[in-house]
C-alpha cells in the first residue's frame, strides 16, 4: 500500500467539505461524457458524495468508489444505503496498484487526489491501464498557490506558506493544478483536453462555511498534528491562523477563490 501521508486526514471539518462535493460543483466538466451504461471508477472517493451522484446519472451502468482509508469507505457505504442503488459500491484500494484487469472501465475519475500523492505520474499511468481504449481518465485538482482572497491579511499569507511547507515535507504538491497537464502528458494518452473552473466563496453563508471549516481544520485536523510534529508551527501560531479565517468570514466584502484545473484524457 502507499506510504503517502494525507495532509488533511478525515476530521469532521475535512469531511464537511468533502460531503459538500457533487457533480455540479466539482465534476461539471465530466458531465457530457456520462452515458447511462458507463462503467466508472472513482478513485480517492472519500465519503462518496460525488460517487453517489455519478450512480444517480449512470442508471444502467456501474459505479465503484475506492479509497485507501477503510473508515471513510464505511461512511460512504452508509451514505449510499440511503439511496438503495444497486449500481454503486465502495471498497478500499491503492491508487498505485489498482486491483483490476487492463481495460476494465469506461471512465476513471479522481477529484483532488493527485495533490496528495508523491508520484502522481505513476498513479495516472495506473489509471490509464484500467480504462478501456477510447475511454477517459478525468482529473480535477486545486492549485493552492493560485488561491486569492480579500481583504488581505498577513495571517492568511502565513497559513498559505505553512501549508506549502507541510506538503513539501510530505513530498506532495499543493499547487497540483498547474502541473496536471504536464503529468498527464507523460502517460501516453491519445488526446488530452484541459479546462479550468473555480470555487468562489463570497456570500455570508459561503464565507462562514469555508472560513469556519478552515478555522477548525487548522486546529483539529491531521494538518495541525503534522505541522506541530515537524516543528513548523506552534499552537499559538495555529490559533492565530484559525482566528484569521474567522475574521475573514465576518467581512462583508470577504471573497475567496479556489482555482481548479480539469483534464479529460482519452486512451
Amino acid at each position: 500500500m502507499s506510504d503517502d501521508i494525507y495532509v488533511h486526514g478525515h476530521h469532521e471539518s475535512v469531511l464537511r467539505s468533502h460531503t459538500w462535493r457533487t457533480i455540479e460543483n466539482s465534476a461539471k466538466y465530466l458531465e457530457q461524457y456520462l452515458e447511462d451504461n458507463s462503467r466508472l471508477l472513482d478513485i480517492g472517493c472519500g465519503p462518496g458524495t460525488i460517487t453517489i451522484d455519478f450512480a444517480k446519472r449512470l442508471k444502467k451502468g456501474t459505479v465503484l468508489g475506492i479509497d485507501i482509508a477503510e473508515d471513510i469507505i464505511q461512511k460512504a457505504r452508509i451514505a449510499s444505503e440511503e439511496f438503495g442503488f444497486d449500481n454503486c459500491s465502495f471498497d478500499t484500494g491503492d491508487t498505485y496498484h489498482l486491483g483490476f484487469a487492463d481495460n476494465t472501465f469506461d471512465i476513471v475519475h479522481a477529484h483532488q487526489l493527485l495533490q496528495h500523492l508523491s508520484d502522481p505520474v505513476a498513479a495516472i499511468k495506473e489509471m490509464r491501464r484500467v480504462v478501456r481504449p477510447g475511454g477517459i481518465v478525468a482529473l480535477r485538482d486545486a492549485d493552492y498557490g493560485g488561491m486569492i482572497w480579500a481583504p488581505t491579511d498577513p495571517k492568511l499569507d502565513e497559513w498559505m506558506d505553512l501549508y506549502q511547507q507541510m506538503t513539501k515535507k510530505n513530498k506532495v504538491t499543493a499547487n497540483a493544478g498547474r502541473y496536471l497537464f504536464s503529468w498527464v502528458s507523460q502517460a501516453s494518452f491519445s488526446s488530452v483536453e484541459v479546462t479550468s473552473s473555480t470555487w468562489t466563496f463570497s456570500t455570508p453563508d459561503t464565507r462562514h462555511w469555508w472560513g469556519g471549516l478552515w478555522a477548525e481544520r487548522i486546529q483539529k485536523s491531521t494538518f495541525s498534528d503534522q505541522v506541530l510534529e515537524h516543528d513548523l508551527a506552534t499552537q499559538n501560531l495555529l490559533d492565530g491562523l484559525s482566528e484569521a479565517f474567522k475574521r475573514w468570514a465576518e467581512q462583508p466584502d470577504g471573497f475567496f477563490l479556489v482555482p481548479h484545473v480539469e483534464i479529460i484524457a482519452m486512451k
